[in-house]
């Protein structure tokens, strides 16, 4: 059975985090670089759209 591929963040992706986490201000392009790289390592994105909360 072949082991599925694990997404990692980048170096400068934990940074920002690490960054935005300590308080520190980070600037628009980190935080759409911080969102993106959330995002792009959804793997089950779209399983719940459509889907009303309780």
């Amino acid at each position: 059975m072949a082991k599925k591929p694990t997404k990692q963040s980048s170096d400068r992706t934990s940074s920002i985090a690490s960054k935005a986490l300590r308080g520190e201000k980070i600037s628009q392009s980190e935080i759409k670089s911080l969102a993106g790289s959330v995002l792009s390592q959804d793997e089950i994105k779209g399983k719940n759209k459509g889907k009303s909360k309780p």
